[in-house]
């Protein structure tokens, strides 16, 4: 569907050749200060036209906010946010009209509703994503303000081409280097947004190869997700990296999600791959993690350490290389692609990988808000139920009542 999140919710609308692209946003909360000017940074970030590396298709992507707000203050009511396509040219697509793209979703679409949009990908192209982006800095102001959270991402491969950092799980360097990256620091690395001269400019050649041979590359956008609230998260179904999965993988073009030390932790063992916890460095009243191999989140529950995580992208589907294919009607033919397309995606991704994850962290602390709320309002428990002080402290004893009830025990199956 077209809605995502529980407590904060958007639902996007507009098709990549419509008048206009936007969302609506639903459980925003009152009394935040907003105009357009705190949207309008992502959103140029991710818009086209930005370089030779990327779609000449030239818009502007300026957001209106048509509702929800006054005075600069939000009033607790749904949020309306447009886009107003400005450079359509549906005629680049003639040729959707006889073949269903390779590895596109025009086929699929036709399949599914009988009918699909005859210019460009419809809500299958990333123009769509222009409503999640608008959304998000509603999210990322909130979560800033209460809780200084930021949400930095990076383009960490193209095709073979990878950061050597990011293939090293927990490594102080690299987690040193995910907690001192901007968005600034990125962005000096345009037009690929990769933090290193040397594989940025590595990346940016192959980029530009593939864009000259009418062919397209995929690549890995890596995101970290610092100063986030502990106990966000809501198991079993709704742990917190399932939904950042299942946002990422709502993307379009992703093909993969991986999550702390992801396919890589396979090879750790566990006495190397635990997260042993430690006092808090800056928190007496609390615990941090000597290592972070969990990506700042375990049971699925945040813990408070950086969260960090990497998404893949294929290779763009809309090519100019001639391919042969069969059109709708069965018969062969060759297809050359017309139209303006991004020769590889993850430059422009990251301010959408940003979004989604902030659009994920604001709907679980609205949930943990709301649990936290209803909680406060009974009599405080001090301690684990059925459990003397003793053991809360240092696990030594149990009561007999507590041995009887099964309160206290580690159930599973280990």
């Amino acid at each position: 569907m077209s809605t995502f999140g529980s407590s904060f919710r958007v639902t996007t609308y507009g098709e990549s050749h419509c008048r206009s692209v936007g969302c609506i946003v639903d459980g925003v909360p009152p009394g935040l200060p907003l105009t357009e000017e705190d949207i309008q940074p992502q959103l140029s970030r991710r818009r086209p036209g930005q370089s030779a590396l990327t779609t000449p298709r030239n818009e502007k992507d300026r957001v209106q906010i048509h509702s929800g707000t006054e005075f600069g203050y939000t009033l607790g009511t749904p949020v309306a946010m447009m886009v107003l396509n400005e450079d359509q040219r549906p005629h680049d697509y003639s040729e959707m009209d006889l073949y269903p793209r390779p590895s596109h979703a025009d086929f699929t679409y036709l399949q599914k509703y009988g009918i699909k949009a005859s210019s460009g990908g419809g809500r299958s192209s990333a123009r769509e994503t222009i409503g999640r982006v608008a959304a998000a800095g509603i999210a990322e102001k909130y979560l800033r303000m209460t809780h200084n959270t930021s949400f930095t991402a990076f383009v960490s491969s193209v095709g073979p081409i990878h950061l050597p950092l990011t293939q090293q799980p927990d490594s102080p360097e690299y987690m040193e280097f995910l907690s001192n990256l901007t968005r600034e620091k990125v962005d000096s690395f345009l037009p690929v947004r990769c933090p290193d001269a040397e594989y940025n400019e590595k990346m940016g050649q192959l980029i530009a190869e593939y864009r000259d041979k009418k062919d397209s590359i995929g690549g890995t956008v890596t995101c970290v997700i610092r100063n986030v609230p502990v106990g966000l998260g809501e198991p079993c179904f709704d742990k917190l990296e399932a939904k950042l999965a299942h946002a990422m993988m709502s993307i379009p073009a992703t093909k993969g999600f991986e999550i702390g030390s992801g396919f890589l932790g396979t090879e750790i063992p566990g006495s190397i791959h635990n997260d042993k916890f430690i006092p808090h460095p800056t928190d007496p009243t609390s615990l941090a993690t000597a290592t972070n191999y969990s990506g700042g989140i375990q049971g699925g529950i945040s813990n408070g350490q950086n969260i960090y995580f990497k998404v893949a992208f294929k290779s763009p589907a809309t090519i100019g290389v001639a391919q042969d294919t069969t059109k709708y009607n069965g018969q062969p033919g060759t297809l050359e692609a017309k139209g303006r397309h991004d020769p590889c995606v993850v430059p422009r991704a990251v301010p959408i990988v940003e979004a989604m994850a902030a659009l994920v962290i604001m709907d679980a602390l609205c949930l943990q808000q709301s649990r936290e709320a209803a909680r406060s309002a009974l009599p405080r428990v001090a301690q684990p139920m059925g459990l003397k002080t003793k053991e809360v402290m240092d696990g030594s004893e149990r009561t007999e009542e507590a041995e009887k009830k099964g309160q206290g025990v580690v159930f599973g199956d280990e």
